[in-house]
């Protein structure tokens, strides 16, 4: 039977996994992962890629990697074969070492990154390997915190959603990482395949697919892809100035939210710590802006 196709998005976000053969375990020591992180460096320098988050657990990996215009596939099929040679060596041993293709999901909105990057980070919380994320020392999350450095790893197009300043936007990343979760949110995601038999990727340029009628977002990612869109902070949006661009941005925030139906008005003056009346009549004011 043909493998589906795979649909390739210049610029895409993909949360990638690829499971040891058989759910077996993919390191032996400590090392090996050291080996892993090498080998996917080279890879996303090769192919132009960018990794915003990963998880190296024990039988599977997680990662959310950004491509360019080498698909996808470039460097996942890079990072498997390679990895899985040098283990076959060490191990004097042949066949599969991980399961014959990695699965991969299209980020459909950006705000959606935030959830992915918790969900990536409290993998081994969830596994009950560790009590805290920082207690797991093969993932991203260290690097988000500022206690590794690993340049191969990107945070700041993520961290940026959390505040234009660094120190602020990592405690706004630990509060956020905290906080409990929607996991619903990240199983309901359209999958990458889509439904033509291919064995490469397809590319489509310049769009991206909409997100489905049940994928759902929270008000703080909608405040945090305001910040994104819109280049404030979420100091800024909370704090008492009175400059004319802010008041457009709460109201975006304020109408989109309602439009969406992500909160209600009230929900988001409370966030914003505004009121309600200010909130609706910037939105009366500026409503060629509110798209």
């Amino acid at each position: 039977m043909p493998r589906r196709l795979r649909v390739h998005v210049p610029g895409g976000f993909y949360h990638v996994t690829l499971r040891g053969n058989h759910q077996r375990d993919i390191f032996i020591v400590d090392s090996d992962r050291h080996l892993l992180n090498t080998i996917v460096a080279r890879a996303l320098e090769k192919y132009g890629a960018q990794l915003h988050a990963y998880c190296w657990m024990k039988n599977h990996l997680h990662l959310l990697m950004r491509v360019d215009t080498e698909p996808l596939g470039s460097p996942m099929r890079q990072i498997a074969a390679e990895f899985a040679r040098a283990m076959q060596r060490k191990l004097s041993t042949t066949g599969h070492y991980f399961e014959r293709r990695y699965h991969a999901k299209l980020v459909v909105f950006d705000a959606y990154l935030m959830q992915l990057v918790r969900y990536i980070h409290l993998n081994p919380v969830r596994a009950c390997v560790v009590a805290d994320a920082v207690d797991f020392p093969w993932s991203s999350h260290h690097v988000y915190i500022g206690a590794r450095d690993e340049p191969w790893v990107c945070t700041d197009f993520v961290l940026r959603m959390f505040g234009t300043e660094r120190a602020k936007a990592v405690a706004a990343y630990l509060d956020f990482i905290s906080s409990p979760g929607d996991d619903a949110v990240l199983a309901e995601t359209p999958p990458v395949e889509a439904t033509l038999p291919a064995d490469d990727e397809n590319t489509v340029d310049n769009q991206r697919p909409r997100a489905s009628a049940r994928s759902r977002q929270t008000l703080l990612e909608l405040i945090a892809e305001a910040c994104q869109r819109f280049e404030v902070s979420r100091d800024d949006l909370e704090s008492q100035l009175r400059d004319a661009y802010l008041v457009k941005v709460r109201a975006w925030i304020a109408f989109q939210a309602t439009k969406r139906r992500v909160a209600t008005l009230a929900a988001v003056a409370r966030e914003l710590h505004r009121d309600e009346a200010t909130l609706r009549y910037a939105m009366r004011a500026y409503p060629q802006e509110m798209e």
